[in-house]
């Protein structure tokens, strides 16, 4: 059993970590499907976060335990990503390569930088 952290914010990046993870998740395995929300309760992006976990369930729900959660940024993103998979426990931190193509982004680098657990990057994400 496999417990996954999946931060997203857009239904392209879900559908990316999804692709990655659909061969690699089985029935006795969790996803946690994770939308880092502002203070702002009802802006387009929490709808697009909203819609963002809404995929990740619908891709993976048949094939492994799905939850999502929608959770406090922190301090600041990545850290609110490194404290969600601590918090949950998860085994492994799945995310999109968010930066140019030559390259990863701000958010994608500090969590490799300052994680306690493996980190996947899903290039096209």
């Amino acid at each position: 059993m496999t417990t996954f952290v999946v931060p997203t914010d857009s239904v392209h990046t879900s559908a990316a970590l999804c692709d990655y993870l659909v061969d690699r998740v089985g029935g006795d395995d969790t996803v946690h499907a994770v939308y880092a929300q502002d203070d702002a309760s009802a802006s387009d992006a929490d709808r697009d976060g909203e819609d963002a976990l809404n995929a990740v369930y619908a891709r993976l729900g048949a094939v492994a335990t799905v939850d999502t959660h929608r959770v406090d940024r922190g301090p600041t993103l990545a850290e609110g990503i490194r404290t969600v998979a601590a918090d949950l426990g998860v085994d492994e931190i799945v995310l999109g390569a968010d930066g140019p193509p030559e390259g990863v982004g701000s958010v994608t680098g500090a969590v490799i930088a300052n994680a306690d657990r493996p980190v996947v990057v899903v290039p096209g994400a």
